[in-house]
């Protein structure tokens, strides 16, 4: 393995070669599934300090992985605070997609509000999320179908917004365009690199879940 010769190697190795190297090791470790040992990794690479909003998130990542909602969490709010401006409402919207998961509706909520305030290109995205976790909170949204139709016609709308879209138009009885939606997620996804799908487990389950409700009614 390539990362694991440049690190063993006696010559001095610059902060951000270092870390560059370590974060390879963590993404081979996490497409093979041995994330607890991703997370050492990614936190080894975080104390060199380069970049630490992103190997905060892939930290979290393994730990979400893992099973460790806790460490995930602790992960993504350090990127939140440490991410320079423009990467921030990704970073809020990640802590808020985690928590929705989880059904921590009142955490999400104000992580994504965080994420849709201060987003620019992705904002359709960050709104729609938004709105699905008030409804599964059970709070009023308004302006719903607006909402819908800005993320559909949106770059975002496409890959992960495919699962957002789904959830809404099965919260408001469309189910033809809910299975339209999340079908096309799921294909999408498990037809992608495999970091990815396994990064989007909960997201893969929830969206199977959901059309198998569908197809039981």
């Amino acid at each position: 393995m390539h990362a694991r010769k440049g690190l063993a190697t006696q010559a001095p190795l610059d902060p951000t070669t270092h870390t560059m190297l370590l974060r390879q090791l963590y993404l081979s470790l996490f497409e093979a599934r041995r994330f607890s040992e991703a997370v050492d990794i990614a936190t080894q690479a975080l104390a060199l300090n380069v970049l630490p909003d992103v190997l905060s998130q892939d930290a979290a990542r393994a730990a979400l992985a893992d099973g460790d909602l806790q460490t995930a969490v602790i992960h993504l709010r350090v990127a939140t605070r440490r991410g320079p401006a423009s990467r921030r409402p990704f970073h809020f919207w990640t802590l808020g997609s985690a928590l929705f998961l989880a059904r921590r509706y009142g955490e999400a909520i104000a992580a994504l509000e965080r994420a849709a305030r201060w987003g620019t290109r992705d904002k359709p995205l960050y709104r729609a999320h938004l709105a699905l976790a008030k409804i599964a909170g059970g709070e009023p949204v308004s302006h719903l179908q607006e909402t819908i139709n800005a993320l559909a016609e949106a770059p975002c709308g496409q890959g992960y917004g495919r699962f957002v879209l789904g959830h809404l138009a099965y919260a408001a009885g469309e189910w033809n365009a809910a299975r339209r939606y999340l079908e096309a997620f799921v294909r999408r996804t498990t037809q992608s690199r495999p970091a990815l799908a396994i990064a989007l487990e909960g997201e893969l389950t929830m969206a199977k879940s959901t059309l198998a409700k569908m197809a039981s009614n």
